[in-house]
């Protein structure tokens, strides 16, 4: 099993919401399944099916924070080298040394592909853009992070022909 690498502010924050989903989601879950049972027919009883859903829900979570925290190596941040600094590229590289920037090829989960649009032809950029790649990338790190073999391909411009006939007009 992969290690996990938390921040000693990440790990708290992690055990808080197991304790908070445990202590308190699932009890109340329980009770509003138990109440809408007493309402009859669970066929076409929606507070039932509503109820088991949000379960599923909360015991997914349950079991991926409980996986998580059992392969956690927390990195105290008060043990760091005091002369040095601490820096963005310090959390990219504990996310290199984990392998997260690593395709895997092996994995049995169905892969997620996406095409990066390609640049704006006349090369000027705006913030329609930078939102759509910033959308794009996150999503394409969330399905790397759940574990998926992920592809971001930059794409090719397939109405090259025409648009580059405007950019000559102009």
């Amino acid at each position: 099993m992969d290690r996990v690498l938390l921040t000693t502010v990440g790990s708290e924050r992690l055990w808080q919401e197991l304790e908070h989903l445990k202590h308190e989601k699932r009890p109340r879950v329980i009770e509003a399944i138990a109440e809408a049972r007493a309402h009859g027919d669970l066929s076409e009883n929606a507070e039932y099916h509503a109820a088991r859903e949000q379960q599923g829900f909360i015991e997914g979570r349950i079991g991926e924070l409980e996986d998580k925290l059992s392969r956690a190596e927390v990195i105290d941040s008060a043990k760091l080298d005091p002369g040095g600094k601490v820096v963005f590229s310090a959390r990219v590289k504990l996310w290199e040394e984990a392998g997260y920037f690593q395709p895997n090829t092996s994995s049995d989960k169905h892969p997620f592909v996406m095409i990066m649009p390609p640049p704006n032809v006349t090369g000027e950029l705006h913030m329609g853009h930078a939102l759509t790649v910033a959308v794009e990338d996150m999503i394409v790190r969330w399905h790397r992070m759940k574990g998926e073999p992920t592809l971001y391909l930059p794409g090719t411009d397939h109405a090259g022909i025409a648009t580059q006939v405007v950019v000559e007009r102009l």
